[in-house]
């Protein structure tokens, strides 16, 4: 049996942690303190190396999750977010060339697929798809979420979508913000309860084929038949699994076909709603001109060039599953995106740095899917706000000893 011992330092505000090469799942931050210990049986004496890692209480990672169906533009939405926290996503230096991994200056956007039990042959062999929670380790995710969080490195798999194998792990080190996005964030209790914010993307039916479509058959190969084919097998399990999760999300930004245009089937004027939970921590819903009344905007004339259909913006209080929320609603899509700021100017409570941030990232953004349409915009937005929500989170938890020190 290892013998070990925890040191604590309350007075440095800090927590300390103990991982051995014994655990496998766990890597190793690079600020380490390695010490020995003795390993007794009744045959021989051994030693192995042991881990401390500590990190003070404002520098534990924030946890963001993203929940989203495959084809719904979650990897969009991790590019524009990463965006506002500054520099290129990148996937890990060095690493496998099929890891999903994307790594920032601030930010690591880790997939959850990473965390399927079975790979693409074995998923067959059971007759179960990667929605199933029995396809999927909800242990070793909550285990090394909780380390990352806690600011512990860990030894992450890794699923090639490439291959439909599972690859050898590689070293996630702690980030300052880290970003889980997939099918599961919040389907298990123990790991939504480690995250600091959550967003469902919810695409209608409608949309969400289209979109797939254009993404498997452009970026994987795969043929129309075989989508479709995808789609419908995955039905049941994405109605049972996936869709009850936007219940516990923070923000919702769901996906509709336009109202504007009558009998609409070609999908390509949408109708975008951000849906935004009340009483949420550090987190303030953006409204449109005068909080908590319920607006009709056709904001097209003179400072907005609008062509057919145009565009129309609501805004309003709700209930979403019996939770008081605020919904701003986008039908249309942009002829200019620098008129944008027309918009942004009528918006509040957007956590901008500056006038016209949100513009601004549009237009660095311009060709990425949605930025012309709400999907994009509201992306943007909510961006924004979860910088804002770290900034506070960092602000407080840098607070609280010097609070308890006067107390």
């Amino acid at each position: 049996m290892a013998v070990s011992t925890v040191y604590t330092a309350q007075s440095l505000n800090s927590t300390c942690s103990i991982s051995t090469r014994s655990k496998s799942h766990l890597g190793f931050h690079q600020n380490q303190v390695i010490f020995y210990t003795k390993l007794r049986s009744t045959n021989r004496r051994s030693s192995s190396t042991s881990v401390i890692t500590c990190s003070s209480a404002d520098e534990k990672t924030v946890v963001i999750g993203l929940a989203a169906d495959s084809g719904c533009g979650k990897s969009t939405f991790m590019r524009r977010l990463t965006s506002v926290f500054g520099g290129a996503a990148e996937p890990p230096r060095g690493g496998n060339p099929d890891s999903n991994t994307l790594i920032s200056d601030m930010t690591t956007v880790i997939c959850l697929d990473d965390y399927h039990s079975l790979d693409r042959t074995g998923r067959k062999e059971k007759g179960v798809t990667a929605l199933d929670p029995r396809a999927n380790d909800f242990d070793l995710m909550y285990e090394q979420v909780k380390a990352i969080k806690e600011g512990i490195a860990v030894e992450k798999p890794i699923y090639n979508h490439v291959s439909g194998l599972l690859d050898p792990p590689e070293l996630i080190k702690p980030p300052k913000i880290l970003v889980i996005e997939g099918l599961h964030p919040m389907y298990d209790e123990r790991v939504r309860d480690l995250l600091d914010f959550s967003i469902y993307l919810d695409i209608s039916n409608e949309v969400k084929f289209a979109w797939k479509i254009q993404r498997d058959m452009a970026e994987r190969g795969h043929s129309l038949e075989s989508i479709k084919a995808s789609i419908e097998a995955r039905k049941p399990d994405f109605d049972a699994y996936i869709d009850p999760q936007k219940q516990y999300a923070d923000a919702v930004i769901e996906v509709l076909p336009t109202q504007l245009i009558p009998d609409d089937n070609e999908g390509k004027v949408l109708r975008v709603r951000m849906i935004m939970k009340e009483g949420v921590k550090n987190f303030n819903p953006v409204y449109l001109f005068d909080e908590g009344s319920t607006i009709s905007w056709i904001p097209c004339g003179r400072k907005l060039t609008c062509s057919y259909p145009g565009i129309k913006f609501t805004y309003g209080p709700d209930t979403y599953f019996g939770n008081e929320v605020s919904v701003l609603e986008m039908d249309g899509q942009f002829d200019r995106l620098d008129e944008l700021i027309y918009v942004e100017s009528h918006l509040s409570n957007l956590s901008t740095k500056f006038y016209g941030e949100v513009t601004q990232q549009m237009l660095k953004h311009a060709d990425f899917p949605g930025s012309n349409n709400g999907t994009g915009f509201f992306q943007t937005i909510v961006g924004l706000k979860i910088r804002d929500l770290y900034e506070q989170i960092v602000a407080s938890r840098a607070a609280a000893p010097v609070q308890a020190a006067k107390a």
